[in-house]
């Protein structure tokens, strides 16, 4: 990229969080019982000359370089980011943030994440409603299964019109260690982590944890928003997509290898969690590796 290039696109990305400046402290709304007085028109326009003062070398996103273990982004509308906190950066080796403004999730997270993003993203300016607590299951470079989570919000402009999205994102380890430990969750995440690959069983989680099925799934979804049996089902989905993606791969063989009771089965959860069959998943990767 050259000099010119990059100024192009850090120009573009201070326009960008001028415009998102308002929508980015918006209050939260209140009902009207919780309501004891509106602001004066004096306030009201007050507080515009206020954010119309600020200046975008001092974005209130890097309030988020605060708290070490999540990672704020926002994007415009054709997916490209904008604007990315220190621990943003720190995740794909960027030190400065001119240096990811213009990319898009494709050149930074495998195809399969990207795509998974792609979605939540255009779900988000289709409705103009935010997605909360998205759970995100990955593979690091261990090969060990970990996830994060993800909210989503639209960004608009004077007008109301969505002209992007912002988000913060952090891992469930990440979490872990800024928030009290759950001792029981962790050890009913070890288990999973261990044993997802034969298909362990709710009953059997609970079993090894020592919690009943009312406990473990309350606990899963303060900290996931899902069950216990989804988020098993989704580490496994995304075990078999990441095992799809080899040249030698065999449907019937991966469903049996994570523990599907048929391939048929395999197939249904597949497209229910990943929006296409895997024969279609394990076409569309084989084209693009083409």
């Amino acid at each position: 990229m050259t000099h010119e290039q990059r100024d192009s696109r850090v120009r573009r990305s201070d326009i960008f969080c001028r415009q998102s400046a308002i929508a980015f402290i918006e209050p939260p709304r209140l009902t009207l019982t919780a309501i004891m007085s509106f602001p004066s028109i004096q306030d009201r326009r007050g507080r515009e000359r206020f954010l119309q003062q600020i200046s975008h070398e001092t974005p209130f996103y890097h309030l988020f370089d605060c708290l070490p273990e999540v990672a704020f982004f926002a994007k415009s509308r054709d997916f490209r980011l904008m604007c990315a906190s220190r621990r943003f950066l720190e995740r794909f080796g960027f030190r400065e943030e001119a240096e990811v403004i213009g990319k898009d999730d494709f050149e930074l997270f495998p195809p399969r994440l990207a795509e998974s993003f792609r979605r939540d993203d255009e779900e988000v300016f289709r409705t103009g409603e935010a997605k909360r607590n998205i759970v995100e299951l990955f593979f690091n470079e261990q090969g060990v299964p970990d996830w994060f989570i993800t909210n989503k919000l639209p960004l608009r402009d004077r007008h109301g019109d969505v002209i992007g999205l912002m988000g913060i994102s952090h891992t469930y380890e990440g979490r872990r260690e800024v928030l009290h430990r759950d001792l029981q969750l962790d050890r009913a995440i070890a288990y999973i982590r261990e044993h997802f690959r034969s298909g362990v069983s709710v009953k059997e989680l609970t079993h090894a944890v020592h919690l009943s099925a009312r406990q473990l799934h309350r606990k899963f979804v303060e900290a996931f928003g899902m069950s216990p049996q989804t988020f098993i089902i989704k580490l496994r989905i995304q075990a078999a997509c990441e095992t799809l993606q080899r040249e030698d791969s065999q449907i019937g063989a991966v469903a049996q290898a994570f523990g599907f009771c048929s391939q048929s089965a395999f197939t249904e959860l597949f497209q229910k969690y990943v929006g296409i069959t895997p024969l279609k998943f394990q076409r569309s990767h084989r084209l693009r590796r083409g």
